[in-house]
């Protein structure tokens, strides 16, 4: 994930680990169209590349009867109740209500009795009420995949955290416009902040 001598140089502060507990979820994080068709300004081949890893994580937690939690980004028009955030990123009109792009990637999408939560900024805890739905749930441990590294991805696994929910971060299956922002905060999640499994190693964990 980095080169020898920044690994070496975290080592010996940043080593440990947090156990998988007994009660996982999965949050799957803005797994939209607008990552994955070429129209649309957010496109990078990356995300879909992504995708089938993450329909194979979403298969392996309804077979283990794991809940499941999908996010997605939905806007007033013009932004009104995206504050600073959608002023910095313009980019987030594809989230207007009038665009195509907000809808589920249909091989990510949620089944009615999914949890689906609607928010208007990077991390999925942030003015929503997942907190305490999951803390309602009894869950301690969230498995996360979805878009993008080191955007949505990283924002809810730091929250995760800050809240009391150990963070999985699905490394496979996840993805960013360029593999530098992508590595980089797979390497930062791991050492402050995360677990960093691979799809496999979370498929064998919700078995």
């Amino acid at each position: 994930m980095a080169d020898d001598s920044l690994s070496a140089s975290y080592a010996a502060t940043f080593e440990h680990h947090l156990p998988f507990g007994a009660k996982p979820a999965l949050v799957v994080i803005d797994v939209a169209v607008a990552y994955l068709d070429p129209a649309s300004p957010l496109y990078d081949p990356a995300f879909v590349a992504a995708v089938p890893v993450i329909a194979r994580l979403i298969a392996a937690a309804r077979a283990a009867a794991v809940p499941l939690i999908f996010t997605r980004v939905v806007h007033n028009p013009g932004g009104r109740d995206g504050g600073l955030f959608y002023r910095k990123l313009p980019v987030l009109r594809v989230f207007d209500p009038e665009t195509p792009w907000g809808q589920f990637a249909p091989d990510a999408a949620p089944q009615p009795d999914d949890l689906v939560i609607t928010k208007q900024y990077a991390s999925a805890f942030f003015g929503t009420s997942l907190a305490s739905t999951l803390t309602g749930m009894g869950i301690d441990t969230l498995l996360i995949a979805g878009f993008s590294t080191s955007g949505c991805i990283r924002a809810s696994a730091l929250d995760a955290l800050q809240h009391g929910f150990a963070p999985f971060v699905v490394s496979d299956a996840c993805s960013d416009r360029h593999p530098g922002p992508h590595t980089a905060n797979l390497f930062d999640l791991q050492a402050k902040y995360a677990e960093v499994i691979d799809c496999d190693a979370a498929v064998a964990l919700l078995a």
